[in-house]
């Protein structure tokens, strides 16, 4: 079980944003991903109508981050991408039990434990703790080569 490579994507490129903390145009932000063009520019939509993201445009356009890093942790880029996190259909807003047990399955409450976990998880990381986490993951391998280069 994965998430979809577009929300993967989607971290990708708020991660991005949030380091850089400048307007940035859907090309370079592309190639400073690994992001395919036209894969960024669907994700930046969907970032960019929930104000995750700000978009200018014009010659000078591009993208830029609209919120505080801490402010966006990954469960709002996991739900601005896949929705509400289910562990499984029969917890999802629209879902039902195709049994009639709604309320009364033993799977239906340990999969509900396992959705709040999850969700709980996901809020925790935010993206000013994913920077911080990466500089020092930097700084670590620099260590390293400077010990063995």
């Amino acid at each position: 079980m994965y998430i979809t490579l577009e929300t993967d994507y989607a971290v990708r490129i708020v991660s991005t944003l949030c380091k850089k903390n400048e307007k940035i145009d859907a090309k370079t932000l592309s190639a400073n991903t690994g992001v395919p063009l036209r894969f960024a520019v669907k994700i930046l939509r969907k970032l960019v109508a929930l104000d995750i993201v700000k978009s200018y445009q014009g010659v000078q356009g591009g993208y830029k981050i609209n919120m505080a890093p801490r402010d966006i942790s990954l469960k709002t880029i996991v739900e601005a991408i896949e929705g509400t996190y289910c562990f499984s259909r029969c917890l999802a807003p629209d879902g039902e039990c195709n049994r009639g047990a709604s309320g009364k399955c033993c799977n239906q409450r340990a999969f509900a434990e396992i959705t709040k976990q999850v969700n709980k998880l996901l809020e925790s990381y935010n993206f000013e703790l994913l920077s911080k986490d990466q500089e020092a993951i930097d700084k670590e391998l620099a260590e390293n080569e400077k010990k063995t280069g």
